[in-house]
């Protein structure tokens, strides 16, 4: 059976791992790096994605995009402030979602995901050394359905069956229990680059993995700590030179760097000295350094809002769990923005038990996204993971109220039915409106969607029996069923959420991203057509340097030509791959007398590269022999 991965989409950076035997297995990138930054840089046709991609953010901050996570499934309106602190271009889009406009080509969040994705995808093709076309999504425990349905959208634009969408802090929990065969409850406190959750599960002897509660906030992370560093930073500068930085974006992007490493620095320092050379310059031309010092103390005085965020997700988790801290075994910290030495003294506090580094942060959750993948593919058997959904789901009533139909940390897979009917008189239809969230009036919740039932017969006020039915299933995407009990008449619907991804958008999106593979693909084979011209450039060169004794000056001359020729189509921009390869040819069969003549060998001679040689192969092959050749004298 081929292999299922498990990814951890982050905000920050992302991490795909697979069961390996009995073990899950982090992936390392084709960069060698076991985590992946979660940024995508677009420019024309090229598509650079990780590493690559965050190398292009201060020269070219507007063709950069990161924190994606934070604007996957979310209304303009809700987000709209924080997008404001973006070097990149956004807008409304016409469903009211997130549009990322870059190089005047417009992109949903879910395609900017896609990308990142399909990077993954492919580096753990590479090192499995086989195709794979399924996957276990990781996602924050407190995303709603738009979030969860859109993230799952992204998984098919990059060619991914996506099997499960797990919660991140599930994940962890599954990571932690690999192996141990004890009962325990224990308490995960997952705070990555963009969102926040805290979830209480029950691990038993027998691989039962129960979740008790979760809480959360989809909205705080590590790039919170980063904005509240560089405003600082910003503010200092101004107050100190009397110059704003906020317009400059490479200015600002050179600040998020910094701020990020000063974040991380103190996470094991007192002070840090932040110094960014020439960041601007002054009206009369002078080149401004921005020099800043920072104490932890301040960091958690600027923070001080932040951190108190944290505090109330985990007393509502513990709460709604129905245990006391007693009850707890061990406290897990996930994500990397729990290495801030303020975040166990949080937990501490309102846990009243010091929480431990047992798993690795930046890797757990694709690790235990492995083990669930593992699950479905029938490799693991004695695992039983049962979780639950974050928020409750509710129909609008009449009064505008929230009939919570399935209440929050209600164990999912869930199916509730319940029974309702008509305000009016001779009403003939009734409008299905489901919303998710805690709030009494469905105004106040998260709009999942709406759909409207017909046909019902002309009765009295209250005689109508409706029968609406909500099914959540393991991924926490949610669907409903209303039927008229007299007629029977039925409308189902899977609730999309009111900013996804129709499946038109999802067909184009990846006909996009294959159009952009395709356009990589031909830059490639351009780069390496290019890389096989100057190795034999490189070799005729050579030729005439290890010989120029003994070559005659017309060779030297058709010698010097063939360089020539080589080099200026070598450094030709627009030159094709057609182009390169004709001159290959021709430079290859034009020098060959020349190393028969003089080097009495045909290594310069240059084959189509066989299968895993490379250029550096091919210039030890043309160079000169280690043999004897004729003419030269060994010494006795």
């Amino acid at each position: 059976m081929a292999k299922v991965i498990g990814i951890d989409l982050g905000t920050t950076n992302s991490c795909v791992s697979c069961l390996i035997g009995d073990k899950s297995e982090v992936i390392a990138n084709a960069e060698g790096n076991r985590t992946t930054p979660s940024i995508v840089y677009i420019k024309g046709d090229e598509l650079l994605v990780g590493d690559l991609a965050k190398r292009k953010a201060i020269l070219e901050p507007k063709n950069v995009i990161y924190e994606v996570k934070r604007w996957i499934g979310r209304k303009y309106s809700e987000v709209k402030a924080d997008l404001k602190k973006m070097p990149y271009e956004t807008k409304e889009g016409k469903d009211g979602g997130v549009i990322i406009v870059v190089d005047g080509k417009e992109y949903k969040p879910e395609q900017v995901s896609a990308f990142i994705l399909k990077k993954l995808k492919e580096d753990a093709e590479k090192y499995l050394g086989e195709s794979v076309s399924q996957a276990v999504i990781t996602v924050p425990a407190y995303f709603n359905d738009s979030q969860r349905n859109a993230t799952k959208a992204a998984g098919e634009i990059a060619g991914l069956k996506v099997e499960r969408i797990i919660n991140e802090p599930t994940a962890a929990a599954l990571a932690y229990g690999e192996g141990k065969e004890k009962n325990e409850t224990i308490v995960v406190f997952d705070l990555g680059g963009g969102t926040f959750d805290v979830t209480v599960l029950e691990i038993s002897s027998e691989g039962t993995f129960q979740v008790l509660s979760t809480s959360g906030d989809t909205q705080l992370g590590g790039a919170d700590w980063d904005q509240r560093i560089m405003d600082y930073l910003v503010d200092e500068f101004k107050s100190k030179e009397g110059l704003d930085l906020h317009e400059n974006a490479m200015a600002m992007q050179r600040i998020k760097d910094e701020a990020e490493k000063a974040k991380k620095q103190l996470s094991t320092m007192e002070r840090v000295d932040v110094s960014i050379p020439f960041i601007t310059q002054g009206a009369d031309g002078t080149p401004k350094n921005l020099e800043v010092t920072l104490t932890r103390a301040k960091f958690e005085s600027l923070c001080s809002d932040l951190f108190k965020r944290c505090e109330e997700p985990v007393s509502k988790a513990m709460q709604d769990s129905g245990l006391k801290n007693a009850d707890v075994h061990e406290i897990i910290l996930v994500g990397g923005s729990t290495r801030m030495p303020q975040v166990p003294a949080i937990v501490k506090k309102v846990c009243g038990k010091e929480p431990k580094a047992t798993v690795n942060p930046d890797e757990s959750v694709a690790q235990g996204a492995a083990i669930q993948a593992g699950i479905i593919q029938g490799d693991v058997k004695d695992i039983l993971l049962l979780d639950v959904t974050p928020l409750s789901l509710a129909v609008e009533v009449e009064g505008g109220l929230a009939h919570a139909m399935i209440p929050r940390n209600t164990t999912i897979p869930a199916k509730k039915s319940n029974i309702y009917t008509t305000a009016s008189d001779n009403q003939t239809a009734v409008t299905v409106h489901v919303t998710q969230g805690e709030r009494q009036f469905a105004r106040d919740n998260k709009s999942l969607g709406m759909f409207n039932l017909e046909g019902i017969p002309p009765m009295r006020r209250g005689q109508p029996q409706i029968e609406v039915t909500f099914d959540i299933d393991a991924n926490g995407i949610l669907n409903v069923t209303a039927q008229e009990k007299s007629t029977g008449k039925q409308q189902s619907v899977q609730i999309q959420g009111s900013t996804n991804i129709s499946d038109e958008e999802i067909a184009q999106a990846k006909a996009d991203a294959e159009k952009f593979a395709e356009e990589d693909k031909k830059r490639k084979e351009l780069i390496e057509a290019k890389n096989w011209l100057e190795t034999l450039i490189y070799a005729i060169e050579g030729l005439g340097q290890e010989f120029k004794e003994k070559i005659s000056e017309e060779d030297k001359e058709t010698i010097n030509k063939l360089v020539a020729d080589g080099k200026a189509v070598k450094d030709k921009e627009d030159a094709t791959v057609e182009e390169v390869k004709n001159e290959t040819d021709r430079l290859q069969k034009e020098s060959e007398p020349l190393f028969k003549k003089y080097a009495q060998t045909a290594a310069g001679d240059v084959p189509p590269p066989p299968e895993g040689f490379t250029p550096e192969d091919l210039i030890k092959a043309s160079k000169k022999p280690d043999g004897p050749v004729e003419g030269e004298v060994i010494d006795a």
